[in-house]
């Protein structure tokens, strides 16, 4: 087994695509998350969605019909995110953006790790569990509001002008992306001289055409990831290992 931060042949060709790029950006998925323990969506055996049916208990329908029975599930995933810390790999691409390495961080993910470890340009296109916001005024309600309100035993967090159930300020199934994100995701990705796809399979739409934008406009992809993407074809160089062990390799190769 390769050391931690021990640069190995395709961690130097990560570096050296970095130091080469201008208008380099990073795109995250699950999987930079995972060493925090936070669970995948699809990963067999542990997959958050191998337990539940993500469209009875994730769907705005669900969250419509029943926001008692979708509260039940999201009260026990916001208790599992809230004390989560960033990992080596948030640390990493926060470094890489410190140094003026990578201009902005694209992330599907919603647990705000990235922001945490220090990361200041983050696009989160999926939103963030910073907040809750009522369906009906649009009025936000923060994280540390939610939970004292589920500590004290309310199953349905509501808005309290409105009497209305709140909504995690995340994307449900069913529900499109938010436009401004995606606008800002799109033209990172169409400017980017490299795209960095960390911890993510991107199979999922209209995330996974974000790569497939930079190619188009001649720029480069590189892969730290663990299983299949379709892209894997596509890219200068993919890393299939631990993404701590492989993003400590990169930074040792800089």
């Amino acid at each position: 087994m390769t050391p931690p931060g021990t640069a190995t042949v395709g961690a130097t060709r990560v570096a050296e695509l970095i130091r080469a790029a201008e208008r380099a950006v990073v795109l995250t998925g699950a999987g930079v998350s995972v060493p925090s323990g936070i669970p995948d969506f699809r990963t067999p055996g542990k997959g958050l969605w191998e337990k539940v049916d993500p469209m009875e208990v994730a769907h705005i329908d669900a969250f419509r019909r029943d926001p008692d029975r979708f509260w039940s599930f999201y009260s026990k995933r916001f208790a599992g995110l809230v004390d989560k810390r960033p990992n080596a790999a948030h640390e990493a691409i926060a470094e890489l953006e410190r140094r003026g390495l990578v201009r902005a961080v694209i992330t599907q993910n919603v647990d705000r790790l990235h922001r945490r470890a220090g990361s200041r340009h983050v696009v989160e296109v999926h939103g963030s569990i910073d907040n809750c916001v009522c369906p009906e005024c649009g009025g936000r309600v923060s994280l540390d509001e939610v939970l004292e309100l589920l500590a004290a035993g309310v199953g349905t967090p509501e808005c309290v002008a409105c009497i209305a159930a709140l909504k995690p300020d995340v994307v449900l199934f069913g529900e499109l992306l938010p436009q401004h994100a995606m606008a800002e995701a799109h033209a990172l990705a169409q400017e980017a001289d490299l795209m960095l796809c960390v911890g993510s399979s991107l199979e999922v739409f209209p995330v996974a055409s974000l790569p497939g934008i930079t190619l188009e406009a001649g720029g480069r992809v590189a892969l730290v990831t663990q299983g299949p993407t379709p892209y894997d074809s596509d890219a200068e160089v993919k890393l299939d290992g631990d993404v701590v062990t492989e993003l400590s390799a990169v930074l040792a190769a800089l």
